[in-house]
This record gives structure tokens, C-alpha cells and sequence, in this order.
């Protein structure tokens, strides 16, 4: 096989099991909180650790590979995935969960970066695109198969085999990039950023772990707002920090570029609240409307296959209508199929809720799409690696703080309505919190200009074609992650 060909599938197994793995997990997360004799909201945990480990060592992933080996640290990056793996399975308590979990994360967040790497450093330019092509075939499908499959375990086996299945994929992907990927580094590295990423990931699992635990889940009330409180000055002394040193761990300067910075911090808040539906919704079918865990995936899955059609289209649109009209109209339109969720009952129709799921997913993915793409429009050659470092830790952050919000919305609800148990009644109101929260995201958008990231989406101002496109929206966004 063609190296460019076999180098993307070997990190596109790494990808694979990374994708699938986040989005089994929701789908069986009250099956999990059950078998662990927890609240099923205390398992916001288990999805908000895994987040936060992400944000907090994928920075430092670039360097990892350039000072120490791409292949070294792939290798290892699969093997630490597979502990956390093994330790998720062998769980018995949420705190072992919750702690395996993080471990998976530290996993995740150097294998696909460091493979991706790997291509980039390996494959000629003229092969680069048929490459990266192979890499996003299961960013695209993982997050398609994931909710079925993890039903289908969850209802006809135990859930703990949903952990099982990564050890012998990652026992593959090691064997198979220690004969084929070169160990490829960099002879003159900057030093790493060692007070800053201290500070920084001290923060950010500070922030996030008391955020995440201010229902008295797992910790007293006391320690959380100490989490929080610590969690912010160390946010604020990285801030000062970051400033004084040549090569940060995190360059917050690139946020003075306006079209990246409108992408992180609108792009931020739209997930914010885009990130509670992997929680939220596999709860409401589950919890609140009786359904078992193959049923609810088989539901839960067509909001990415709404996103995996949308990536056919996202381009053509783009370059119709331009960033400013279709992210300040859109962000409306995907938060009220957001919001719409919460009108479901039990009584309502599969196939009603199916197409709401399906179209929600679309718009949802348009706006990821566009997003992506705008963040990197003015971005140089020279900084990308910073902005990609820096808008991967704040997509994570959001997801897992919409995870904490939806969360506490659901708990106060089911709070005020009383009850024992979590009913279908409880989840309306976290949904259309969430949802409120993406559609505020327009208020950064109408901030750009009308010809905002016109290169990249090769939009046309004034009947006549803007410069020839630098990359398009879609090929940009096809290296990431679905959304």
C-alpha cells in the first residue's frame, strides 16, 4: 500500500476509537450512573474530565513530538489511551471513573495532533491532500456509529465492554506505527512554556472541577467554590504570564486578529451550549421518556449523520452567502433546533423527532463549519500551530462547560418540580437555556465584516470574486473532528 495511503489509516484507527469512545459513552451514560449506584446527573464527570484533560495537554502535544519522537509519542499516547481504557472498565466507584477517564484524555489529546503530524512531516505535498482525505473518513463515521453501538453493548452485554474493544485497536495501531512511522522531530526546539502550562492546565482543571461539582457530587459544596476561585487566579496569572515569555504555551495575542478572534470566543459560546446535548438528550430518552439504551442511539446518531450530509454543502453556502450572513443567521436557527428538543415528550413521534434531530444537525454542522473556517482566514503560516493550539483548548473548555450548564439546569428543574426520580418534565428547561445560549453567540458574529474570511470562503462582494481563495472553508473544517 501506497505510504500516503497507509500512514492516514494507521492514525485514522487512533481517530476512530477516540470518536467512537466519546460518543458510546453518552448514549450509556445512565446505564453507567445505575450500575455505579450514582446520580446520573454526577456522571456530568465523567464527560467534563475527559474534556478538561484534552484542553489541558493538547497544547503541549506539538512539542511533545517535536522534542521526543512523533512515533515515540504516539505510541505512547495509544498505550495511555488504553490504560484509561482498561481503568474506565475495571471502575467500581465515580471517583475511579471520573479519574480514568482524565487518563484517557491525557491519551486522546497527543494521538491524533501527533499523528497528524506524522502525515504532515511524511507525505509529499502533491499526495497531501488525498492524505488528509483518508484522516477525516472517520472523524466523519465515529460519531454516526458510535450512539448505536454503544446501545446495542449497553443493552445486550455490559457497558464496561465499551472500554474492552479499544485495547485490541490500539494494540494494532501501536505495532502497526512502530513498523511504518518514522520517528520524525525537530532539531531545534523552543523550550517548553513550563510555568505557563502549569498554570494553565492548573486552572483549567481547577476552573472546570468545581464548575462541574457544585451539586455536591463527589466533593463537599466548600471545595468546589475553592476549586473555582483557585481555578480563575491561576487563569489570571497565566494571562500576565503570557505576556512576558517569547514562546507561551497558549499565544493569547493571536485573539487581537479579529476574524479569529470572533471564530474562538462566538465559536465558544455557540458550543457552549451545543455541548450539553451529548448529555442532556440520551438522559430525556432514557430517563425521562423509558426508552433503553439501543433505542436511544439509534435516535441520537442522526444528529451526525445530519452533520456528515451538511459537509457536502457547508462550501457551496459559504461561498454563496459569505461568513457574516450564514454564521449571524445560522447561530439562530441551529440554537432554536437546539432549544426544540426540549419539547419532546414522551408521546411524540419517533420520526418527528428524528427529523428535528437530523435538520438540527445540519445547521449545527454548517455553523461548525464556517467556524473553523473563519478562525483560520487571517491566521499566517507561522502562527498556525499556536491558533490551532489555542482554539482546540477553548472548543474543549466549551463543550465541557455546556455539559456543567445543562447539568445544572436539569438539577435545579428537578429540584423545583420535586420527585425522587428525573421525569420527562425536568429537561425542557435545560434545553432551552442551552439554546439561548448558542443564539447569543450572534452577537459576536454581526461583529464581522461583510467580507470577513472572503479568501477562504471565496464569497463574492459586490457581483465580482473576491482574490483566489488561500484554502477553502471545507477543506479547513475537514481536519477537524465532526461537529
Amino acid at each position: 500500500m501506497q505510504r500516503a495511503k497507509l500512514l492516514p489509516l494507521i492514525v485514522a484507527c487512533a481517530l476512530f476509537m477516540e470518536n467512537t469512545d466519546s460518543t458510546v459513552i453518552a448514549t450509556s451514560l445512565p446505564v453507567i450512573a445505575q450500575s455505579l449506584g450514582e446520580d446520573p446527573i454526577a456522571l456530568k464527570l465523567a464527560l467534563t474530565s475527559y474534556l478538561v484533560s484534552l484542553a489541558v495537554f493538547i497544547p503541549i502535544s506539538g512539542w511533545m513530538a517535536d522534542r521526543y519522537g512523533a512515533r515515540t509519542i504516539f505510541r505512547a499516547a495509544l498505550g495511555v489511551f488504553m490504560l484509561g481504557s482498561m481503568l474506565c472498565a475495571l471502575s467500581n466507584s465515580l471517583g475511579a471513573f471520573v479519574g480514568a477517564r482524565f487518563i484517557q484524555g491525557m491519551g486522546g489529546a497527543m494521538m491524533v495532533p501527533v499523528g497528524r503530524l506524522v502525515i504532515l512531516r511524511s507525505v509529499s505535498k502533491s499526495e497531501l491532500v488525498g492524505a488528509l482525505a483518508y484522516l477525516t473518513v472517520p472523524a466523519l463515521v465515529g460519531p454516526v456509529v458510535g450512539p448505536p453501538l454503544g446501545g446495542f453493548i449497553t443493552t445486550y452485554f455490559d457497558w464496561r465492554w465499551i472500554f474492552f474493544i479499544n485495547i485490541p485497536i490500539g494494540l494494532i495501531g501501536i505495532v502497526l506505527a512502530s513498523l511504518f512511522f518514522e520517528d520524525v522531530r525537530e532539531e531545534d526546539v523552543a523550550p517548553l512554556d513550563i510555568k505557563g502550562f502549569i498554570l494553565s492546565a492548573f486552572g483549567f482543571a481547577s476552573l472546570m472541577l468545581g464548575l462541574a461539582t457544585g451539586g455536591r457530587h463527589l466533593v463537599p459544596e466548600a471545595v468546589s467554590y475553592a476549586c473555582v476561585a483557585a481555578g480563575v487566579a491561576a487563569l489570571v496569572a497565566y494571562w500576565f504570564h503570557s505576556r512576558r515569555v517569547t514562546h507561551p504555551v497558549l499565544n493569547l495575542a493571536l485573539l487581537k486578529i479579529p476574524t479569529y478572534r470572533i471564530g474562538v470566543v462566538g465559536g465558544s459560546i455557540f458550543r457552549t451550549g451545543i455541548g450539553a446535548i451529548p448529555f442532556l438528550l440520551p438522559l430525556m430518552l432514557q430517563l425521562g421518556f423509558g426508552l433503553d439504551a439501543l433505542q436511544s442511539g439509534l435516535i441520537t446518531f442522526v444528529s451526525a449523520a445530519g452533520a456528515l450530509l451538511m459537509k457536502t454543502l457547508a462550501k457551496t453556502i459559504l461561498a454563496r452567502f459569505g461568513f457574516r450572513r450564514v454564521l449571524t443567521v445560522n447561530a439562530v436557527v441551529g440554537a432554536a433546533f437546539l432549544a426544540a428538543s426540549g419539547l419532546f415528550t414522551p408521546l411524540t413521534p419517533h420520526w418527528l423527532m428524528l427529523s428535528v434531530l437530523l435538520i438540527g444537525g445540519c445547521f449545527r454542522s454548517l455553523q461548525f463549519t464556517g467556524i473553523n473556517a473563519l478562525s483560520y482566514a487571517d491566521i499566517s503560516n507561522k502562527e498556525m500551530s499556536g491558533a490551532t493550539s489555542l482554539s482546540s483548548v477553548a472548543q474543549q473548555l466549551s463543550l465541557s462547560m455546556g455539559v456543567t450548564i445543562g447539568a445544572f439546569a436539569l438539577e435545579t428543574a428537578h429540584s423545583v418540580h420535586g420527585g425522587t426520580t428525573l421525569g420527562a418534565g425536568d429537561f425542557w428547561p435545560a434545553f432551552v437555556l442551552v439554546g439561548l445560549i448558542s443564539a447569543s453567540s450572534v452577537f459576536m458574529m454581526v461583529r464581522l465584516a461583510p467580507d470577513a474570511g472572503a479568501e477562504v470562503s471565496g464569497h463574492m462582494l459586490g457581483g465580482a470574486p473576491t482574490s483566489a481563495p488561500k484554502a477553502t472553508a471545507q477543506a479547513i473544517s475537514d481536519q477537524k473532528p465532526l461537529e
